[in-house]
């Protein structure tokens, strides 16, 4: 039995891309599955069903998952690899006589709380007030004022070098 497969696409097109949408992160990748499914369903040994439609429906779904569990992976992959690369660049360049030093403020720069460390970058770095820490983070001046009181005594018990930095 030959079908109009044109047809029957225009007829139940929109269907199955509201379908595919449901897995998919967006409009393109929807069609992409659904463009995907006819492929695999087409080169099928079911495509001379005398109903295709439900195996359409499974062939897309398949492709759906499948490229929303590839771009997952991607994606945590990618993660990783950035994670992995930030912990290998070096904050500071400095001569060799210093690398240990800064060895010891990185490591204990990172064990801060990123909004702590975010200040604590601005204030010491930056040459910031805590004025301008406020504005630039949108938080009241009490606030960093607040938060910097613990932040000194939380980075010398990760590396005292960086407590000549108070």
């Amino acid at each position: 039995m030959e079908r109009d497969w044109a047809k029957f696409f225009d007829e139940r097109g929109a269907a199955l891309l509201l379908y595919a949408r449901q897995w998919t992160e967006s409009l393109a990748e929807a069609e992409e599955a659904v463009q995907d499914g006819f492929v695999k369903f087409w080169t099928s040994r079911y495509r001379d069903a005398a109903d295709p439609l439900p195996l359409l429906y499974v062939a897309i779904r398949q492709c759906a998952l499948g490229r929303t569990r590839g771009r997952l992976r991607r994606v945590n992959r990618e993660q990783r690899v950035a994670a992995e690369e930030a912990d290998r660049v070096a904050w500071f360049e400095a001569p060799w006589e210093q690398e240990e030093r800064n060895r010891t403020i990185e490591q204990a720069l990172r064990s801060l709380p990123p909004d702590q460390r975010e200040v604590l970058l601005m204030k010491i770095w930056g040459g910031l007030t805590f004025k301008q820490i406020g504005e630039v983070l949108g938080i009241p001046l009490n606030t960093v004022h607040h938060s910097k009181r613990g932040r000194p005594m939380k980075i010398a018990n990760s590396g005292r070098v960086i407590q000549e930095l108070f």
